[in-house]
């Protein structure tokens, strides 16, 4: 009886209408938006669409409703724009208010010219490995209630924040598209939330890198390891280990680089982190 109960529980806890906390909304460039259909969950899930993509609904709020959550662009443009919403009663058009942030600066030395200033060489293979890492942030999985409330993938002091205006020996570069963690050499990785590793690979800037997708448009993005500790097509579920901390590609020091990507959009990670208890 007790084991019954129990796996009920499990159902209800994983029911897309529960939310455990309320979903981030943060309308700047590299925010989100999160935006209510007012359907009620109860409805079949209507589409979402922001700038020409599709975008995550989750049913959240009580009483439950289907609501978007849509990554803004860190070059998006102060302004009004607008979110669509296609099923129930036909298409819903809700303005979206993005207000300007300024985000600071951060200045890095790098001894490896070449991660500066790539040869002809470099730069083919860095086109490469582009398309291979945008094939997987444009990529969908549909999900029922894809899981967005990560814990840290490593603890350890935060080494450059998402956001910051970049330049790398003093040449402006585009700006900190994820969290950086610094962490020794070999410190394991966790997964924040569950999915499906759908990258891995060895590239020019990003080292040793893996990609998970967690459904619906969700894509995290870890960089540098010293060691992948999975493969693609792998399922994983949070806490499970994916790899090792390390200075691999264009790097400075041990560190992990986590990103969090948003209908192809790269996000600031800290609006997706449970909230830590109280010791």
């Amino acid at each position: 009886m007790k084991t019954v109960l129990f796996f009920l529980l499990a159902l209800i806890w994983q029911s897309p209408a529960i939310a455990a906390q309320p979903l981030p909304d943060q309308r700047v460039p590299g925010g989100v938006a999160a935006v209510d259909s007012g359907l009620p969950a109860t409805t079949m899930r209507p589409q979402a669409w922001f700038r020409g993509k599709r975008v995550l609904v989750i049913a959240s709020g009580e009483p439950a409703t289907w609501q978007a959550l849509a990554g803004l662009p860190l070059g998006l443009q102060p302004g009004t724009h607008h979110l669509e919403f296609i099923g129930g009663n036909g298409k819903q058009r809700h303005a979206i208010e993005v207000k300007p942030h300024a985000y600071p600066e951060q200045r890095i030395t790098i001894k490896n010219k070449r991660q500066v200033n790539p040869n002809p060489l470099d730069l083919e293979r860095i086109g490469r490995e582009r398309k291979l890492m945008d094939s997987a942030f444009r990529g969908w999985r549909d999900t029922d209630a894809p899981q967005w409330q990560f814990v840290l993938p490593v603890e350890g002091p935060r080494s450059s924040a998402f956001g910051l205006r970049r330049f790398f020996n003093d040449q402006p570069r585009k700006p900190h598209s994820g969290l950086d963690v610094a962490a020794p050499a070999g410190t394991p990785i966790q997964a924040p939330g569950a999915g499906v590793v759908v990258r891995t690979g060895e590239y020019f800037f990003n080292g040793n890198t893996v990609m998970i997708d967690h459904g619906q448009g969700l894509v995290t993005m870890y960089c540098h390891l010293q060691e992948i500790q999975v493969a693609e097509g792998q399922p994983v579920t949070v806490g499970d280990i994916i790899g090792q901390v390390g200075a691999t590609g264009r790097a400075t020091g041990p560190h992990l680089h986590w990103s969090v990507s948003l209908n192809d959009v790269r996000v600031d990670p800290d609006l997706f982190l449970v909230p830590q208890q109280p010791q």
